[in-house]
């Protein structure tokens, strides 16, 4: 099974290759260094595992919530090179890959959205470690973040930006969180795998990005009722 994947959700994306058992991953990191080094790093990891586009079984991209532009180009990525390889396509959560990386029962993926919101879901792991979606991603105020019933363990960005508000928010819900993680590449890929399996993919016309928000910036009326400026 040979799938590439690729992750720019957020300020650092990454794309990866898993060829078999292999998994080979290079880092993208900086805005700019997104569209600059993508098709670039899919080219060094192709050439490293000895593949062309035409042998992959399907591309795998990170469909967000997160960057906009990022989301985006991921998406556009996959969909060119789907069409000219002859493969589907698999659009895998953002906020899932990010929960993939943290080995806790019950997850809150959290990442910061600009705008003083954050994108958030929580994420528990059934009989054999998959992780299942407790409800839809969703972009909220810290404030307003869902609160579930148990211990949940935070991951994500929304940490670093929010975390007084969150904590204030999940009050003893929250087990810990660490604000570090960020959505990468090669839990794209794996996640993809399974789907790959199961026969979850879409053709390159029907993918698209999860934006959950449809804005991205504030009127002049919010940003001054949220004390900034005119």
């Amino acid at each position: 099974m040979n799938i590439l994947a690729i992750e720019t959700s957020c300020e650092i994306g990454s794309i990866a290759l898993l060829s078999g058992e292999d998994l080979l991953e290079c880092e993208l990191d900086g805005i700019a260094a997104h569209s600059e080094g993508v098709l670039p790093g899919i080219d060094w990891l192709l050439a490293e595992a000895g593949l062309t586009v035409s042998r992959l079984d399907a591309i795998a991209f990170g469909s967000g919530p997160g960057a906009f532009t990022g989301l985006r180009l991921a998406c556009g990525v996959a969909q060119g090179l789907a069409l000219g390889g002859g493969q589907g396509v698999i659009p895998v959560c953002s906020l899932e890959a990010l929960a993939s990386l943290c080995p806790e029962q019950r997850i809150l993926a959290a990442t910061d959205a600009r705008l003083g919101e954050l994108y958030f879901c929580f994420y528990e792991r059934d009989g054999d470690g998959t992780l299942v979606a407790q409800g839809e991603p969703a972009c909220v105020r810290p404030e307003a973040t869902a609160v579930r019933e148990g211990k949940w363990f935070g991951v994500g960005s929304g940490f670093a930006v929010h975390g007084e508000a969150l904590r204030s928010r999940l009050g003893e819900a929250l087990a810990g969180f660490d604000a570090e993680v960020i959505p990468r590449a090669a839990q794209v890929a794996r996640l993809a795998a399974a789907r790959l399996r199961r026969g979850e993919v879409v053709t390159p016309q029907h993918a698209a990005p999860l934006y959950v928000r449809d804005k991205v910036a504030l009127t002049t009326a919010e940003r001054l009722a949220s004390g900034g400026r005119a």
